[in-house]
C-alpha cells in the first residue's frame, strides 16, 4: 500500500526558505513521478511543481508561481521527495500536498487527477 506523509510546515517570514520533505511508502520515489501541490483559503487546489520518474528522465516541471523560487528534488537513499521553497511570499500561504503516480506523461504533470496517491497534507504560514 502506497503511503505519502508530509513534514517540514510551519511559519514563516516573508523573504524566509522552508523545505518540505514528503516520505514515500510502498514504492519508490525513483520510480513514481511524485508532485506537490497547495490549496490556499478560499482557492482551489493548484500545482505547484513536479518531478517525473527516473525512467522518464526526472524532469521538473514548475507552476510560474514558484519558478526560480521554489525546487523539487527526490532522495533516493531516503526514498523522499523535498519541496525547497525560498523567497517566501504571504501567497504562498496554504495547504501543501504531496502526491505519487506512476505513467504519467510529461505534459499531464500538473493534472491533480493524474496522480493516485495523496499525503494528508501540511500547513505553510508565511507572514508579513
Amino acid at each position: 500500500q502506497v503511503q505519502l506523509v508530509e513534514s517540514g510546515g510551519g511559519v514563516v517570514q516573508v523573504g524566509g526558505s522552508l523545505t518540505l520533505s514528503c516520505a514515500l511508502t510502498g514504492r519508490s520515489v525513483s520510480a513514481s513521478t511524485m508532485g506537490w501541490f497547495r490549496r490556499a483559503p478560499g482557492h482551489e487546489r493548484e500545482f505547484g511543481a513536479a518531478i517525473s520518474s527516473r525512467s522518464s528522465g526526472s524532469n521538473n516541471v514548475y507552476a510560474d508561481s514558484v519558478k526560480s523560487r521554489f525546487t523539487i528534488f527526490r532522495d533516493s537513499a531516503k526514498n523522499t521527495v523535498d519541496l525547497r521553497m525560498t523567497n517566501l511570499i504571504p501567497e504562498d500561504t496554504a495547504v501543501y500536498y504531496c502526491a505519487s503516480g506512476v505513467g504519467i506523461i510529461l505534459s499531464a504533470l500538473r493534472q491533480p487527477h493524474r496522480y493516485n496517491d495523496w499525503g494528508q497534507g501540511t500547513q505553510v504560514t508565511v507572514s508579513s
